[in-house]
């Protein structure tokens, strides 16, 4: 008996962001596996699926959002229905990577919680993790299979190269840890100067900082304020504030990941920052909005990974080999 193998991608969503899984469904051309979900009425969470998946290619898209843990306990779930269900590869996509900041101890009796989340993926049936700018790149380590790492960078600094074209523009890095992150934008932009801001920070007192003084040439320039993402918005906005206090022209905030917690928004509106960029990785409902916010669609380039990913081409030529 001989079977010529057919392939099959599906593409599942959580319910943390249905918006970014149906864009990227309509850039693939295909349609969200239709699912039955729910909750106990003590809390635990259901899922079926409400066709075959066996021997498909799946792809389980899921943002880890507020209730953080909800959204990562129903794409474990999600993913070892599919594996008892026999789907062929199981891809787990998340454009936010949840507990990527637990990724080393500061001190002793602390957990890597970052490891703890890609364990138990592994052990729930995951063969592949995508994700988008993970908080350091030796996150890619701890999952035991493939990773794609996707950098919103190159999405992010051609909005900024096409509106700000006439501006002489400088690089900051909000801290000496992501220079590195900042030279690769400084690159993008055609080679504008790069500066950073000296700051100190407790590990012991979590989203609190100290900022110290800016290091690099501002004065007069459009500075734009690079970062992976953004919390309860403490640090970028101080940097903000240092930045313009030295002297420059203008500040342009930009990052990969809106998580806006607590005060995060009225912060960043009035933190005199003239445009603040983000992408929808996270979701940003309506009154989490205001008026200097613009907010890039990630979908094409997820869905150009996925795509990429199926048909066994190349993801790092997404990022002319950087990736």
């Amino acid at each position: 008996m001989s079977a010529t193998p057919k392939k099959s991608l599906k593409l599942f969503s959580g319910s943390s962001h249905p918006e970014l899984a149906e864009e990227v469904a309509k850039q693939l051309d295909v349609t969200v596996t239709p699912q039955a979900a729910y909750k106990f009425a003590n809390g635990e969470i259901f899922v079926r699926y409400d066709e075959s998946v066996r021997g498909c290619d799946a792809f389980v898209i899921q943002s880890h959002c507020n209730p953080l843990n909800d959204a990562i306990m129903e794409q474990l779930i999600m993913v070892d229905a599919l594996k008892r269900a026999s789907a062929k590869r199981i891809t787990v996509v998340m454009p936010f990577y949840g507990y990527a900041r637990q990724d080393k101890k500061h001190k002793g009796r602390e957990p890597i919680s970052a490891r703890l989340i890609a364990d138990l993926f592994k052990t729930a049936g995951a063969d592949r993790i995508m994700a988008i700018d993970l908080h350091t790149d030796q996150i890619q380590g701890f999952f035991d299979g493939p990773v794609d790492h996707l950098m919103a960078q190159k999405l992010l600094a051609s909005y900024i190269r096409d509106t700000y074209s006439d501006e002489q523009i400088t690089v900051v890095s909000p801290d000496s840890g992501r220079v590195r992150v900042a030279e690769k934008w400084a690159d993008d932009l055609g080679g504008t100067p790069l500066a950073f801001i000296h700051k100190t920070r407790d590990p012991s007192k979590p989203n609190q900082v100290v900022t110290n003084r800016v290091v690099g040439d501002v004065e007069g320039r459009l500075c734009v304020l690079v970062d992976d993402m953004i919390d309860t918005g403490g640090t970028i906005t101080k940097a903000t504030e240092q930045l313009l206090a030295a002297g420059a022209k203008d500040v342009i905030i930009a990052a990969t990941h809106a998580v806006l917690s607590g005060p995060a928004v009225e912060r960043l509106s009035s933190c005199g920052a003239k445009e603040v960029v983000l992408t929808n990785t996270l979701p940003i409902p309506e009154e989490r909005r205001f008026p200097n916010l613009t907010v890039l669609s990630i979908a094409p380039l997820v869905a150009e990974a996925i795509h990429q990913v199926f048909e066994d081409g190349s993801v790092t030529s997404l990022f002319d080999g950087r990736a």
